[in-house]
Parts: structure tokens; sequence; C-alpha cells
């Protein structure tokens, strides 16, 4: 993989590859035109995984071994092996002095945050600590309808105002910010107002746009253009 350096000019990214790329071989590559060729380019990051995603790491492992009974360690090896198989070879280790980034960090938490809803693992150690203000996870919850905040059964609900007397049934609802609450959460929110119920729950924001497929799996009814 070539490396190079970005730079932001004029409302467009400029990519200067760190050195000059064989131009007879991006010719053969794209029948003779080296002038806006397609590129594939990933950011580095450089931020030292956190004390913090390593504490949920491990938290949602000690979840696992109360619903599985395989140890931690193990779990942990188990874990890292699946984060080196879908990186193709990458390693990755939150101790201490990991050399490892918190985009790694991300990679490995998400996998587990997956085989926790995938296989509906108790998570009572974990929850605290889990991302609820990171789209994946609400994403997650949605998809599963599982409260994002206590983890109990969730109704889908719309953070923005959907307007009196519309017909549901009749929207688009991926226009909307949606959120899973269960019906004591859901209800407590309307009640309190959103900006409050966030402070009370340490929650940032709340509310992301779900795609009209995933939607439609989880049973919400609406108007989703030509697909419907």
């Amino acid at each position: 993989m070539e490396s190079g350096k970005a730079y932001w000019r004029n409302d467009r990214w400029i990519i200067i590859p760190d050195r000059q790329p064989n131009l007879e071989h991006i010719e053969t590559l794209n029948g003779g035109q080296i002038d806006g060729v397609p590129v594939v380019y990933d950011m580095e990051d450089r931020r030292k995984a956190r004390p913090r995603q390593r504490a949920l790491f491990f938290a949602l492992l000690g979840d696992i071994h109360n619903w599985s009974g395989e140890p931690t360690e193990w779990l942990k090896e188990y874990f890292y092996t699946r984060y080196t198989i879908k990186t193709a070879g990458n390693e990755i280790s939150l101790a201490d002095d990991t050399k490892n980034t918190v985009s790694d960090a991300v990679k490995l938490i998400d996998d587990v945050v997956d085989f926790v809803f995938e296989f509906g693992v108790p998570v009572k150690e974990g929850y605290v600590l889990l991302p609820r203000n990171e789209n994946y996870f609400q994403y997650e919850c949605i998809k599963h309808r599982q409260c994002l905040v206590c983890g109990q059964h969730a109704d889908i609900d719309h953070i923005d105002e959907l307007g009196a007397g519309r017909n549901r049934t009749h929207m688009d609802h991926t226009k909307f910010r949606l959120a899973a609450l269960c019906r004591v959460h859901h209800s407590e929110r309307h009640k309190i107002g959103t900006q409050k119920f966030c402070q009370i729950h340490h929650l940032t924001n709340i509310g992301i746009k779900v795609d009209a497929e995933t939607l439609k799996r989880i049973g919400v009814q609406g108007h989703y253009g030509k697909s419907d």
C-alpha cells in the first residue's frame, strides 16, 4: 500500500503520494488515462487505544463469560484472533503498552458488540460503558429492537417530531432520526424532553437515520419509494 499526505484546498482533497507513482502502470490500468483515475485511500489514525476502550472490552468479555462459562482469557484470544482474520493478518492488543490505535480498538469492540447482539448475551457489566453515543451501537439497538438505555425490548421512537395527525404508514421514516427505547424510557423522553433525558442517561446525542431495508426488516411500515 502506498503512503502519502492529504491536503484540504479550495473545498477539495488533494492527495500527494510520498513517491512518484509509475505512470505507465497507471495508464495500463486505466485505458491510457492518468487524470481523474480512481484511488482508494485510508486516513491514518495516530491516537493510541484508550483505557476506556480496554475497560469496555474486558467488561463485555466478563458478560460473555457469565453467559457462556468460557474463561475470560480464552475469550480475549478468541476475539483477538477474529480481529486478525477480519483484517487480513493485522494483530491487536489492548495492553497498556499497545501500539494499536483508537480505530483498531473500535473495530475490535464492534465485533464483540456484534457477537453480543447475535447470540443475545445478557450485558450487565459492560452496559454502562457501551458507546451509546456512537451511531454503530444505536443502529444495532434499532436493528434488534433493544432499548438504548436498559437493553429491554424496544419501540422505535422518532426523535424528530412527525407533526400531529400524520399517517405513519405513508411516511418515509429514513428521513427522520430514530432511537430504540423501551416503553418506560420512551415515555420518559417525551415527558421530560430530549435534552434532559440525555443528561440523565449520560448521552451526548440520541437518534440516527436508518436505511429502508433495515426498517422494513424490523416491521416499521412506511412509504419508502419505488422499492415498496
